[in-house]
């Protein structure tokens, strides 16, 4: 069986003995309290999972969540990933502080469909039932849920089932699953053992999909498993996509080496991080009217995770009172596989009490507390998904053009929607395309900046070398920009030569106005050589000795020798021993007659012939060996 549909999850919430269980076992038949000590205690400690049929023939997964103070950790774990909210309040008790918790989670999460099931309805009178409502209705106002329903219920009688079972299906047609593009990312709620199976985890899978026989990396450790099977709502399925809620038989995984709050993935797919910067909002649920001071310590969840960490705002800004929202940036004493958009919660250190949250913009910035202007351009075009600007920010913060890939770390698209974001840019002058191989991008600033340093590198180089026509271009990268790959730096010097400012020959490049009195020193330096190289004869000054005589460095004189050797007036034998090529010439018509005449090919023979000494005579007869004139065969010679 394979299913590429994506269910929509209900998620209940709300304050302890309100009834959550209660009703949920009502509409499911299905009781969510799995352990004994929930169902001696009678309340819900761990998440409760059911499926409910829905009077249209559908069916929706079903996260029920605990509603004691202590348990808040396990509420936001629950509700990570749920489409819609079920908002359990009890008609005799009203709105409690973890009515009030829950609502601020689950808006901060981007719940956005809620209905209320105003619960233990056949315990108060119609009077009193009518006056909750209206209290309801002002708290979810209040609470950025003004069209929410209110149904009044009771698990015990089964009043109102019906019409909380036909308001939740209206709202499925009008809720869209939750964004699910981008990596795949299952935070794990369950991790339990299947005798004959082994190692299951459950979670709602977030974005991507996940495939029988899918190695996976389970994170924040980086452990590597194999999936054996997947099920969705209890049946066996190749494949799962986003938005479902999940089991994995995992191989290779002990039950002890994997817990409630890791993250299943695909290998090398997410780098955890230890800061992010994000759009936070305070919300003092508490009521304690403190504002939450820049450094303070607090729980961060995200996913099914939740982790110490330290809010730094930036720029200097101190505090933030309730209700307001800010950028920030928040500082993990652990690790977290968070992305762009990624929903969190904070809670205060102690007392614990849910203060706020937000969305996650950056996953892996520097450590700052002040931004730039690019940075600030960056984050509120994050904040308000403008991709397009995102993307120009993103690449004005790079001091070197880079490729589309390269920004996938900062902005998490793919590399064909960067291209195209950074095309539209190039094709209004915001940015610039340096095309080859391979296409880097940049701003002009920073073009411009690169191109400067090249030539100014470039200048002063033959300055303090006047007899060189260039520098490696290894060597200039490292003066330049150390830090750029060689195929960036290939496309900045192609940029440099396009505009003139920059010549390359045979791997060196030099400056074009400079490099015509480097040409003419070394030229000058190869007439001036070649007649020693005559005068030597068959006894060649080395190289060391021809920059004595001619009162050169070494550097020009071997410059000046490559050259007379492209201008093919001298022969290298070695990489010390030049010879003129007259010389050379002459001393192969030398060994043509001496072989006519029936002369032998021994070296001692070949000498006398050549009337030098065996210092020279071997390397040039090995010379000639290689150049296929001559042929070597035991100790002696031939011609070939």
């Amino acid at each position: 069986m394979e299913t590429e549909h994506a269910n929509l999850i209900l998620g209940t919430a709300g304050h302890i003995d309100h009834g959550k269980s209660t009703l949920i076992k009502a509409l499911t038949g299905t009781d969510p309290d799995r352990l004994a000590e929930e169902k001696e205690r009678g309340i819900t400690i761990e998440l409760g999972f059911a499926q409910m049929d829905l009077p249209d023939g559908r069916t929706i997964g079903v996260v029920d969540v605990p509603g004691h103070e202590h348990f808040v950790r396990q509420m936001i774990s629950g509700s990570t990933g749920i489409d819609i909210a079920l908002l359990v309040i009890a008609a005799d008790d009203g709105i409690m502080p973890q009515t009030i918790e829950h609502t601020v989670i689950l808006k901060t999460l981007g719940v956005t469909s809620c209905v209320v099931a105003l619960t233990k309805a056949d315990l108060v009178d119609d009077e009193w039932l009518d006056y909750m409502k209206h209290e309801v209705r002002t708290f979810m106002d209040e609470h950025g849920y003004p069209n929410a329903p209110i149904i009044a219920t009771s698990g015990a009688t089964g009043q109102g089932l019906d019409e909380l079972r036909q308001a939740i299906a209206q709202l499925c047609d009008k809720t869209h699953p939750q964004e699910h593009e981008g990596i795949t990312r299952l935070p794990i709620d369950r991790v339990f053992t299947i005798k004959g199976a082994g190692t299951v985890v459950t979670g709602t899978l977030w974005s991507g999909s996940l495939h029988t026989d899918d190695q996976v990396e389970i994170l924040p450790h980086s452990t590597l498993s194999r999936i054996r099977s997947i099920q969705i709502n209890h049946a066996s399925v190749d494949k799962a996509v986003a938005g479902n809620r999940v089991a994995l038989n995992l191989v290779g995984v002990k039950t002890n080496e994997i817990h409630p709050g890791d993250c299943i993935a695909l290998p090398h797919t997410i780098e955890v991080s230890t800061r992010f910067d994000a759009e936070l909002t305070y919300c003092d649920t508490a009521q304690s009217g403190k504002p939450l001071e820049s450094g303070e310590r607090l729980h961060v969840a995200h996913g099914t995770r939740e982790v110490l960490g330290r809010v730094l705002l930036f720029d200097g800004q101190q505090e933030m009172k309730p209700g307001e929202t800010a950028l920030a940036q928040i500082r993990l004493e652990e690790p977290l596989p968070v992305s762009y958009r990624d929903r969190f919660i904070i809670r205060t250190f102690s007392p614990m009490h849910v203060a706020g949250g937000g969305k996650v913009l950056l996953a892996h910035p520097r450590r700052r507390s002040t931004l730039t202007q690019n940075e600030q351009k960056l984050l509120n075009a994050l904040r308000e998904h403008d991709m397009q600007t995102a993307v120009e920010a993103a690449l004005a913060l790079h001091d070197l053009p880079v490729c589309a890939h390269e920004l996938s770390h900062i902005i998490p698209l793919s590399d064909q929607a960067l291209t195209k974001y950074l095309e539209d840019a190039v094709d209004h002058k915001h940015a610039y395309a340096l095309r080859g191989e391979q296409t880097f991008y940049t701003t002009q600033r920073v073009l411009q900046q690169q191109i400067g340093l090249i030539e100014r590198t470039l200048i002063a180089f033959h300055a303090n070398h006047p007899e060189d026509t260039g520098i490696a271009q290894e060597a200039l990268r490292q003066r330049c920009a150390a830090r750029a790959s060689a195929a960036c730096f290939d496309a900045l010097v192609c940029e440099a030569v396009a505009r003139g400012v920059a010549v390359v020959d045979n791997g060196t490049v030099g400056h074009p106005q400079s490099q015509s009195g480097a040409k003419k020193a070394v030229e000058e330096a190869a007439d001036t050589i070649a007649p020693l190289l005559d005068q030597g004869a068959m006894a060649p000054p080395s190289v060391t000795k021809l920059a004595e005589m001619a009162q050169m460095n070494v550097a020009l004189v071997r410059k000046a020798l490559a050259q007379l050797e492209l201008d093919n007036r001298a022969d290298r034998i070695t990489s010390e021993l030049f010879f003129s090529h007259n010389v050379i010439e002459q001393c192969k018509q030398t060994l043509q007659a001496h072989f006519a005449a029936g002369g032998d090919g021994s070296v001692a023979s070949l000498k006398n012939a050549m009337g030098t000494s065996r210092k020279y005579a071997v390397p040039v007869l090995e010379y000639l060996d290689a150049q296929g004139f001559t042929s070597r065969k035991d100790d002696s010679r031939v011609l070939k």
